[in-house]
């Protein structure tokens, strides 16, 4: 500020020195004796006005130098850190509802209906016949009898096991097992289940299980089982409760009585045959 105040005096002064004192002769004006040559300004300028304009100037000039400087301060945008949003789920606790007791089985109505059904179908005449035999089940043991080939038995022969005929037998035959023969056998035989291959048999063949008569064997009699397949000669009736097979070597001279029957082509039957034991009622169906 003492700078520019100095300086603005100074220049007064200059200027009051270069303006003459008279109206335009050098009389007045120190050091204008002689012929020098001086600058002198114009009538024209005003001097009020130009120093006015200078001190306009120096106001500035001062204004802007006492003015602090503000020092400005860049700053780095605040990044904010991604908020993780969190979303509450209520959770209702599973009450675990009791399930119902189950129901007991009633065993004797079920079995009484599936009875009255078999019973209701029945209504042939055939039906209402009953088998030839019922041999029931027996324990069986472990053992088995075996008649040899130069073997005769004139007589009757039980056994609580199984019993394999390769002699001859002349006589009933009961055991609780499997009846084998592959001899001959003269009188009527029981079993749990029979098989004959190149047998000779004469007399009535029951059993509670399956008869299997092979190729070559004869069978003179009657037979009952549970089911059957004939593949040899039978002369009688067959009385079967479950499925009989004829097989294409089969020669039969009676009637068959069964569920069902299977005839294979080269089967010679002769006699009837009626599905008595099928569950398909006859007379409904034809409405009689």
């Amino acid at each position: 500020m003492g700078f520019f105040k100095d300086f603005k005096d100074d220049f007064s002064d200059a200027l009051d020195e270069m303006i003459p004192a008279g109206s335009g002769n050098d009389a007045g004006i120190p050091g204008t004796e002689g012929n020098h040559d001086v600058t002198v300004l114009d009538d024209d300028v005003d001097v009020d006005k130009e120093l006015s304009k200078l001190d306009g100037l120096f106001e500035q000039a001062v204004h802007k130098a006492d003015e602090p400087k503000k020092l400005v301060i860049e700053t780095e945008p605040e990044v904010k850190a991604p908020v993780e949003q969190v979303t509450e789920v209520e959770t209702t606790p599973v009450v675990p509802t009791p399930e119902p007791a189950a129901q007991p089985l009633n065993l004797n109505s079920d079995f009484t209906f599936n009875t009255n059904i078999k019973e209701n179908n029945r209504t042939m005449s055939d039906m209402n016949t009953a088998p030839m035999n019922h041999v029931a089940s027996a324990p069986v043991s472990d053992e088995e009898a075996v008649i040899t080939a130069g073997m005769t038995i004139t007589g009757d022969l039980d056994s609580t096991g199984a019993i394999n005929v390769e002699g001859t037998i002349n006589g009933n035959v009961r055991c609780n097992g499997k009846l084998t023969v592959t001899g001959t056998v003269n009188g009527n035989s029981t079993s749990s289940e029979f098989f004959a291959d190149q047998a000779k048999i004469q007399g009535e063949v029951a059993t509670s299980g399956t008869v299997k008569i092979g190729v070559g064997s004869v069978v003179v009699g009657n037979i009952s089982a549970s089911s059957a397949v004939i593949a040899g000669a039978v002369k009688g009736d067959i009385d079967v409760q479950g499925p009989v097979v004829v097989d294409t070597s089969a020669v039969v001279m009676g009637n068959i009585k069964s569920r069902s029957v299977q005839i294979n082509n080269g089967a010679v039957i002769e006699g009837f045959c009626s599905q008595a034991y099928a569950d398909v009622d006859v007379s409904a169906v034809f409405g009689s």
